[in-house]
């Protein structure tokens, strides 16, 4: 799903080297190196570039930093019409040309062994963090300003979609094979706000990136799954919540991606087998790529993942 590296001891070496995790984002030397030890090490049949979905806002003016144990930060947040005026279109040749060159040589060492995936955060779950500041199980203050104030809540996310669709078009320009959006906070929305807030600024991405297949996964929005299957993409991403058999019905013409529960992966070698070969059969003929749910937690036991991935590949060898 997502930066399944952090897992290895060879990422935590790489990690201590680096200094801090925005520096290893920034270092397209170490961002390659990590991004290409999933597949060298677990075997994994795709890569995903090693970035975060907050370099966007500070592409755009507003910094952040990553704090120790308690995750993103950032100093200064949008609360009003007037702070718009701090913040600009990012400039991806410019702004982001760290993550391209990571792209690029990522792109040069992998020699075409497997397809390179990029990625952004959807642009309402950016607003989350650019308004709220940091994480949150509710994201009310960021909700708050889609009640109190929706002309700036639609202003910023408008420009966060603007910034997205230079960054993905760039990335592609780079070199990346196939481009997802992560729309991390979706379930704290209502179907109704998800319907303002969310999907037109989803749909403007699908649309403008035409080069390569966009997937769109949308953590919580069980409610969303038929409106983003209409949307201009490729693939659908189900978290763990969405059953696959009502999704294939109302997603019927899409590419689907999931969905075991990360948390799978802490039980035994005969339970994750057990587990795995059951998300696979429940797909049965509808076209899918096997994943997790959502990223894998850290304190998992590489092997467990290595089982996941020689069950999904055994499985594989057996279809027609």
């Amino acid at each position: 799903m997502r930066q399944a590296g952090r897992i290895l001891a060879e990422y935590r070496a790489v990690r201590q080297e680096a200094g801090s995790f925005i520096n290893l984002v920034s270092n397209p030397e170490l961002a390659a190196e990590v991004t290409i030890q999933p597949v060298d090490i677990l075997g994994v049949d795709a890569a995903i570039i090693f970035s975060d979905i907050l370099v966007i806002p500070e592409a755009m003016g507003l910094p952040y930093e990553m704090v120790e144990q308690k995750g993103p930060n950032f100093p200064e947040t949008i609360q009003t019409e007037s702070d718009l005026a701090r913040l600009r279109i990012a400039d991806p040749e410019k702004d982001l040309s760290y993550v391209l060159n990571a792209i690029k040589i990522t792109k040069s060492r992998l020699q075409e062994r497997v397809p390179l995936i990029g990625f952004a955060g959807a642009p309402f779950t950016i607003f989350c963090y650019m308004t709220e500041g940091k994480g949150s199980k509710t994201f009310s203050v960021a909700k708050k300003i889609l009640y109190s104030d929706p002309e700036l809540a639609h202003h910023l996310l408008q420009m966060i979609t603007d910034s997205t669709i230079r960054y993905l078009k760039a990335q592609v320009n780079a070199g990346v094979d196939l481009v997802q959006l992560f729309d991390s906070w979706a379930g704290v929305l209502s179907p109704e706000h998800y319907q303002a807030y969310s999907l037109p600024y989803l749909k403007q991405i699908c649309d403008a990136i035409t080069e390569v297949p966009v997937t769109v996964f949308a953590k919580g929005a069980f409610f969303a799954r038929k409106s983003i299957g209409e949307l201009n993409c490729s693939v659908v991403g189900l978290d763990w919540n969405m059953d696959i058999a009502e999704s294939r019905q109302l997603i019927p013409g899409k590419t689907l991606q999931g969905n075991l529960d990360p948390c799978v992966l802490y039980a035994s070698y005969d339970e994750i087998r057990k587990q795995t070969r059951s998300m696979l059969e429940a797909f049965g003929s509808h076209p899918f790529i096997a994943n997790l749910g959502h990223g894998v937690y850290p304190d998992t036991d590489p092997d467990k993942v290595r089982c996941f991935i020689e069950t999904v590949r055994e499985f594989r060898a057996t279809q027609p």
